[in-house]
């Protein structure tokens, strides 16, 4: 039931890895071997080969493929309980192994809120049975995520990765200031989806260019960062650890540069398709909608600066699947949200690395290292691996994906570079379903 229709096999208790480009928080080597011993990493030789100990130590040759930690999503909707019919946990998990992830941070818009221990507990039951990788859920801010009644932080912390009430900003600065204290006082992350409320006015794409010309309501920019530079004063004042969601303006990615120059402790992150279009690639159909909208192309260049210079620490999907039903209604009367799992590395992979805007190891970075370090997930000593293949070229289409959602504004898209195997829970799990690793026996 784990792997469903992935192909996999047991791997040994003992075996090497080896002729992989491996990338860790070390940095990039290529010719790496690793050696793994009962489901943890016993060594790992930079640029050479570990000799086997004796004829029955199975080796996995790599073919010089990219190996990382399993990617880390700190930011997905996998809608179960609640919102069976847009996606399940089983689906999710296995749209995340696609994409080359081993563990994802489940945003707490569901039904029931995990706004207590009974509601969090059942989310939790749903993740004991069905989650393919491992699943970190988040606790809601404020009760039913209203925004006017502080959750039992103390008691949920032992249950939830972080706290947010994501799909939701905090419009009382008062509720926030109170949440952040406690936070601090706890040392848990507030995870802040920020959006004021007042200057929405009715808006579903970005007040720039697309939207004037074409007879939209616009969202404007000052409805995020309105509520960051509040949130970031706050911080401030309470010493809280806070991680902002989805930014998706020049103006956010300011106003995170200057706190962490003041000593802030603010992380945050964007999302793929905020750094490949702008609000002149728009089309009139639901796969591109999604909340933050996508901006303009100064919005989009200033993310892609703060990438580059370390203010945006992760790359996140907000994997946001909705039926096709309500994707269907144009930018207007569509739901928002897209989906992203499957496709977040072959896009950052292809804009980013192979235009040579940053690093594979800068990547690596972005979307397993940091995340993990951020939230608690380090994966050190852990065999949980994924395996890239580079050099794959593949062209998106969403009809493929495990994903029950298929709403993507990269339809089409031509990329570079496939998640191509993962060795989780002592399993080696094929997700291209072409051949097997080659095995040496000495």
């Amino acid at each position: 039931m784990l792997y469903h229709e992935l192909p996999a096999e047991d791997l040994p208790k003992h075996y090497i890895i080896s002729n992989c480009r491996w990338v860790d928080k070390d940095g990039a080597s290529e010719g790496t071997s690793i050696e793994v011993i009962d489901g943890k990493i016993a060594r790992i030789e930079r640029g050479s080969h570990i000799l086997p100990e004796n004829i029955e130590t199975p080796e996995y040759n790599m073919g010089g493929k990219l190996v990382t930690y399993g990617l880390c999503d700190v930011h997905v909707h996998l809608r179960q309980p609640g919102f069976e019919a847009k996606e399940t946990i089983s689906t999710g998990t296995i749209a995340a192994m696609m994409g080359g992830y081993t563990a994802v941070c489940a945003m707490p818009n569901l039904n029931p809120t995990p706004d207590s221990v009974e509601h969090i507990g059942e989310e939790i039951g749903h993740i004991k049975e069905d989650a393919a990788i491992d699943v970190y859920p988040y606790a809601a801010i404020t009760v039913d995520r209203k925004g006017r009644q502080l959750v039992d932080m103390a008691t949920l912390r032992q249950y939830a990765i972080a706290f947010s009430d994501d799909g939701s900003g905090v419009q009382n600065e008062e509720m926030m200031k109170d949440a952040m204290k406690e936070a601090a006082r706890l040392d848990v992350i507030i995870a802040a989806h920020c959006e004021v409320n007042d200057l929405l006015k009715g808006g579903y794409i970005h007040d720039g260019e697309y939207c004037l010309t074409n007879g939209h309501k616009g969202i404007c920019s000052e409805s995020e960062w309105g509520q960051i530079a509040r949130d970031l004063k706050l911080a401030e004042e309470t010493g809280c650890r806070y991680h902002v969601c989805h930014i998706s303006t020049k103006e956010s990615v300011e106003l995170i540069r200057e706190a962490k120059k003041r000593g802030v402790k603010v992380t945050c992150e964007t999302g793929p398709h905020y750094l490949v279009f702008c609000d002149k690639d728009l089309k009139d159909e639901g796969r591109f909608k999604m909340n933050p909208p996508i901006r303009s192309k100064e919005d989009r260049d200033a993310l892609i600066e703060g990438i580059i210079d370390g203010t945006i620490d992760c790359i996140a999907t907000d994997h946001a699947p909705h039926t096709a039903e309500e994707k269907s209604r144009g930018l207007k009367g569509s739901a928002m949200g897209v989906v992203g799992l499957e496709t977040a590395f072959g896009v950052c992979y292809t804009h980013l690395v192979n235009s040579g805007v940053i690093t594979i190891e800068k990547l690596v970075q972005l979307m397993c290292l940091n995340p993990r370090r951020i939230f608690g997930l380090e994966a050190d000593g852990e065999a949980n691996f994924a395996v890239f293949d580079l050099d794959r070229k593949w062209t998106v289409e969403s009809k493929k994906f495990a994903s029950m959602g298929k709403a993507t504004p990269f339809e089409w898209m031509e990329l570079h570079g496939k998640p191509f195997r993962l060795i989780y829970d002592g399993k080696l799990i094929d997700l291209i379903f072409q051949g097997r690793f080659q095995q040496n026996n000495h």
